[in-house]
């Protein structure tokens, strides 16, 4: 074995760190200008993901930004429409009326039996010896008074009657849309199996239809037959999924629910109101049954009232007034809910 001559070895070794030095002297340009390409374009692609990031986040924000305008466009819209229903509502002519009261008899029928019983309750007014000033306003009452009132009467029990069936149609719409069918056959079968008037209000939706009539349009119809708030947002719920989409099931599970609680909250209403009417019936009523026992006990001393044209004079006046505080207990005891 012959050794290595440390001096050539040294000299090997600096030469080989040499020849690195030089090529990392012509390399190092290279290498630093691939090193910044590498991170330009790893920037760039940075810029790019976080470009499609903000870009993905502004179309999100957009959607729901234009969603929301659209809801807030439907419910103003919505808004008004009711807005105008409840001025229709509130003063319906009379053909409005007939109609949400059930009656099929037209105006000018209404009118001539209008004048008919006015005609026949003043002639029995007069067969019975009434004054012949009282007249004119048996006249007036029979004629515009009590048939108005009547038809008024016919409504609200209509109303009433409505709605102590509609929440329970409205769960056999929400089993029928949670079972699958459409929301179509779910109001046929209400306008076939539900009881009058919730049937003939449906039963006026799946003819709208037949019409060419969206359902969302013919529900907001139904105000229009059935004047009550709770027709009202049956059509805005309706309405209302249709444009900007959601569970429909759970839109009308709440609306049952919420119509429910209206009920129990009007009933507990009537029952704390029960009190102060039993007190206004039996102020109203006091008048007449004192005036009645002293027609029984002393004949003489109140009939001047009846034959004498003072005595009727007073009793015009004590009922105008009789009147007035009536129409003011009934406003005090009527409540909104």
């Amino acid at each position: 074995m012959f050794g290595i001559d440390p001096t050539i070895l040294a000299f090997i070794v600096l030469a080989g760190f040499s020849a690195g030095a030089v090529a990392y002297a012509f390399l190092f340009n290279r290498i630093a200008d691939e090193r910044k390409a590498d991170r330009r374009l790893e920037t760039v692609k940075r810029a790019e993901t976080d470009r499609s990031v903000i870009k993905a986040s502004r179309d999100r924000q957009a959607e729901v930004a234009k969603r929301r305008k659209n809801v807030q466009d439907s419910l103003k819209d919505l808004d008004q429409r009711e807005k105008q229903r409840e001025m229709s509502v509130k003063k319906p002519p009379l053909r409005i009326q007939l109609k949400q009261a059930g009656m099929s008899v037209t105006v000018e029928r209404f009118y001539i039996f209008s004048i008919l019983f006015g005609v026949g309750l003043t002639a029995a007014a007069f067969v019975a010896g009434a004054p012949l000033i009282i007249l004119p306003g048996v006249l007036l009452v029979g004629g515009l008074g009590l048939p108005r009132w009547f038809v008024s009467f016919r409504r609200g029990r209509r109303v009433k009657a409505f709605l102590n069936e509609f929440p329970n149609a409205l769960d056999i719409i929400v089993r029928a849309v949670k079972s699958g069918l459409p929301l179509n056959d779910g109001i046929r079968l209400i306008a076939n199996e539900s009881p009058e008037p919730v049937r003939g209000e449906f039963r006026r939706i799946v003819e709208s239809q037949q019409l060419g009539m969206t359902i969302p349009e013919a529900a907001m119809r139904m105000p229009e037959s059935m004047p009550c708030p709770e027709a009202g947002f049956f059509g805005i719920v309706i309405q209302i999924q249709s444009q900007a989409g959601g569970n429909l099931s759970e839109a009308l599970g709440n609306l049952s629910r919420v119509l429910r609680d209206r009920k129990k909250m009007k009933a507990k209403v009537q029952a704390l109101s029960m009190e102060a009417k039993a007190s206004a019936a039996i102020i109203g009523a006091l008048p007449f049954i004192v005036a009645f026992l002293v027609y029984l006990s002393s004949p003489n001393y109140i009939m001047p009232l009846f034959t004498t044209t003072t005595g009727h004079l007073i009793l015009g006046i004590a009922g105008v007034w009789m009147s007035i505080g009536v129409f003011v207990m009934r406003k005090m005891m009527n409540f909104e809910v």
